[in-house]
Protein backbone atom coordinates (compact mmCIF):
# COMPACT_ATOMS: atom_id res chain seq x y z
CA UNK A 1 0.00 0.00 0.00
CA UNK A 2 1.15 3.44 -0.46
CA UNK A 3 1.49 6.80 1.44
CA UNK A 4 -1.94 7.50 0.06
CA UNK A 5 -4.11 4.54 0.21
CA UNK A 6 -4.37 1.99 -1.91
CA UNK A 7 -3.50 1.71 -5.52
CA UNK A 8 -5.36 -0.20 -8.25
CA UNK A 9 -2.90 -2.64 -8.40
CA UNK A 10 -3.53 -3.41 -5.28
CA UNK A 11 -7.56 -3.29 -4.74
CA UNK A 12 -7.75 -5.41 -8.12
CA UNK A 13 -4.64 -7.46 -8.96
CA UNK A 14 -5.25 -5.64 -12.67
CA UNK A 15 -5.43 -3.27 -15.23
CA UNK A 16 -9.08 -1.91 -14.54
CA UNK A 17 -11.73 -2.16 -11.80
CA UNK A 18 -15.55 -2.25 -11.77
CA UNK A 19 -15.04 -3.30 -7.89
CA UNK A 20 -17.54 -0.76 -5.86
CA UNK A 21 -15.34 -1.51 -2.65
CA UNK A 22 -12.15 -0.46 -4.34
CA UNK A 23 -13.60 2.70 -6.43
CA UNK A 24 -15.08 3.59 -2.80
CA UNK A 25 -11.54 3.64 -1.03
CA UNK A 26 -10.08 5.45 -3.76
CA UNK A 27 -13.07 7.87 -3.80
CA UNK A 28 -12.37 8.21 -0.25
CA UNK A 29 -8.60 8.13 -0.79
CA UNK A 30 -9.12 11.44 -3.39
CA UNK A 31 -11.56 13.26 -1.03
CA UNK A 32 -8.71 13.62 1.58
CA UNK A 33 -6.72 15.76 -0.63
CA UNK A 34 -9.56 18.05 -1.65
CA UNK A 35 -9.67 19.20 -5.39
CA UNK A 36 -12.48 17.72 -7.35
CA UNK A 37 -13.73 15.28 -4.77
CA UNK A 38 -13.68 18.51 -1.76
CA UNK A 39 -17.43 19.43 -2.16
CA UNK A 40 -18.47 15.70 -1.24
CA UNK A 41 -19.46 14.37 2.33
CA UNK A 42 -18.37 11.17 3.48
CA UNK A 43 -21.71 10.06 3.03
CA UNK A 44 -21.46 10.98 -0.86
CA UNK A 45 -18.55 8.53 -1.65
CA UNK A 46 -20.48 5.55 -1.20
CA UNK A 47 -22.84 6.80 -4.05
CA UNK A 48 -20.79 7.88 -6.25
CA UNK A 49 -18.32 5.24 -6.49
CA UNK A 50 -21.34 3.03 -8.48
CA UNK A 51 -20.71 5.31 -11.50
CA UNK A 52 -16.67 5.27 -11.62
CA UNK A 53 -14.31 2.75 -12.78
CA UNK A 54 -10.89 2.55 -12.04
CA UNK A 55 -7.39 2.26 -14.57
CA UNK A 56 -4.17 1.19 -13.45
CA UNK A 57 -1.48 2.24 -16.05
CA UNK A 58 2.48 1.84 -16.49
CA UNK A 59 4.96 4.35 -17.40
CA UNK A 60 4.66 5.13 -21.07
CA UNK A 61 1.11 4.30 -22.10
CA UNK A 62 -1.11 6.81 -23.73
CA UNK A 63 -4.80 7.69 -21.77
CA UNK A 64 -5.77 9.54 -25.49
CA UNK A 65 -4.07 11.44 -27.90
CA UNK A 66 -5.37 15.22 -28.66
CA UNK A 67 -8.19 14.86 -30.87
CA UNK A 68 -9.35 11.40 -29.89
CA UNK A 69 -12.87 11.03 -29.40
CA UNK A 70 -13.73 12.55 -25.84
CA UNK A 71 -15.39 9.46 -23.99
CA UNK A 72 -14.38 10.47 -19.93
CA UNK A 73 -12.89 12.35 -17.49
CA UNK A 74 -9.75 11.37 -15.32
CA UNK A 75 -8.85 11.94 -11.60
CA UNK A 76 -5.25 10.90 -10.87
CA UNK A 77 -5.05 9.34 -7.41
CA UNK A 78 -0.95 8.00 -7.93
CA UNK A 79 1.46 8.93 -10.19
CA UNK A 80 1.81 11.64 -12.98
CA UNK A 81 0.03 12.00 -16.11
CA UNK A 82 2.09 14.38 -18.52
CA UNK A 83 -0.05 16.14 -20.86
CA UNK A 84 1.26 17.74 -24.15
CA UNK A 85 -0.27 19.98 -27.34
CA UNK A 86 0.89 20.03 -30.50
CA UNK A 87 2.81 22.59 -32.50
CA UNK A 88 2.25 24.55 -35.69
CA UNK A 89 5.16 21.95 -36.28
CA UNK A 90 4.18 18.69 -37.80
CA UNK A 91 5.44 16.00 -35.49
CA UNK A 92 6.49 18.64 -32.48
CA UNK A 93 4.30 18.62 -28.96
CA UNK A 94 4.59 20.81 -25.76
CA UNK A 95 4.84 19.58 -22.49
CA UNK A 96 1.51 21.67 -21.23
CA UNK A 97 1.54 20.12 -17.65
CA UNK A 98 2.17 17.51 -15.54
CA UNK A 99 -0.35 16.56 -13.47
CA UNK A 100 0.08 14.54 -10.43
CA UNK A 101 -2.43 13.04 -7.83
CA UNK A 102 -5.99 14.83 -6.99
CA UNK A 103 -5.32 16.38 -10.57
CA UNK A 104 -8.51 15.98 -12.69
CA UNK A 105 -8.47 15.63 -17.10
CA UNK A 106 -10.47 15.68 -19.63
CA UNK A 107 -13.33 17.86 -18.06
CA UNK A 108 -13.68 20.27 -20.53
CA UNK A 109 -14.36 17.82 -23.40
CA UNK A 110 -16.50 15.58 -21.53
CA UNK A 111 -18.67 18.59 -20.80
CA UNK A 112 -19.04 19.92 -24.52
CA UNK A 113 -18.13 16.63 -26.61
CA UNK A 114 -15.27 17.93 -28.22
CA UNK A 115 -12.60 15.79 -29.30
CA UNK A 116 -9.78 15.96 -26.66
CA UNK A 117 -7.67 19.09 -26.87
CA UNK A 118 -3.79 17.64 -25.73
CA UNK A 119 -2.46 13.83 -25.22
CA UNK A 120 -1.93 12.22 -21.91
CA UNK A 121 0.52 10.15 -20.99
CA UNK A 122 1.66 8.14 -17.91
CA UNK A 123 4.76 9.05 -16.62
CA UNK A 124 5.21 6.80 -14.39
CA UNK A 125 2.86 4.37 -13.06
CA UNK A 126 -0.76 5.81 -12.58
CA UNK A 127 -3.94 5.08 -11.09
CA UNK A 128 -6.78 6.92 -12.30
CA UNK A 129 -10.86 6.99 -11.21
CA UNK A 130 -12.30 7.21 -14.76
CA UNK A 131 -16.20 8.46 -14.77
CA UNK A 132 -17.73 7.91 -18.38
CA UNK A 133 -19.57 10.83 -20.32
CA UNK A 134 -22.10 8.24 -20.00
CA UNK A 135 -22.32 7.87 -16.24
CA UNK A 136 -21.25 11.48 -15.71
CA UNK A 137 -24.72 11.65 -17.69
CA UNK A 138 -26.40 9.15 -15.46
CA UNK A 139 -25.25 10.72 -12.37
CA UNK A 140 -26.80 14.00 -12.94
CA UNK A 141 -30.16 12.49 -13.69
CA UNK A 142 -30.25 9.97 -11.41
CA UNK A 143 -28.57 12.54 -8.30
CA UNK A 144 -28.38 15.87 -9.80
CA UNK A 145 -27.36 17.35 -6.14
CA UNK A 146 -24.44 15.01 -6.30
CA UNK A 147 -23.44 15.77 -9.84
CA UNK A 148 -23.64 19.11 -9.32
CA UNK A 149 -21.22 18.95 -6.55
CA UNK A 150 -18.41 16.71 -8.26
CA UNK A 151 -19.23 19.54 -11.10
CA UNK A 152 -18.23 22.62 -8.82
CA UNK A 153 -15.06 20.26 -7.82
CA UNK A 154 -14.18 20.30 -11.49
CA UNK A 155 -14.97 23.68 -11.94
CA UNK A 156 -12.93 24.51 -8.93
CA UNK A 157 -9.77 22.18 -10.09
CA UNK A 158 -10.17 24.28 -13.65
CA UNK A 159 -9.80 27.94 -12.59
CA UNK A 160 -7.22 26.92 -10.46
CA UNK A 161 -5.29 25.59 -13.05
CA UNK A 162 -6.33 28.59 -14.91
CA UNK A 163 -5.04 30.79 -12.32
CA UNK A 164 -1.79 29.46 -12.30
CA UNK A 165 -1.01 29.26 -16.08
CA UNK A 166 -1.85 33.09 -16.33
CA UNK A 167 0.28 33.96 -13.48
CA UNK A 168 3.12 32.01 -15.13
CA UNK A 169 2.57 33.59 -18.11
CA UNK A 170 2.33 37.15 -16.67
CA UNK A 171 5.82 35.89 -15.41
CA UNK A 172 7.52 35.34 -18.78
CA UNK A 173 6.52 39.68 -19.73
Amino acid sequence: MSDHGPTVAECTGGETCENADCIQSLCTNMQEIAGCFSYLATDDLATIARYFATRHMEAGQILWEEGDPCSSVAFVVHGHLEIKKETEFPGKQVIVGIYGRGAVVGELCVLDDSPTAVSAVAMDDVDLLILSRQDFQRLLVEDTALGLKLLKGMLFAVSTRLKKSLGRLAAIF
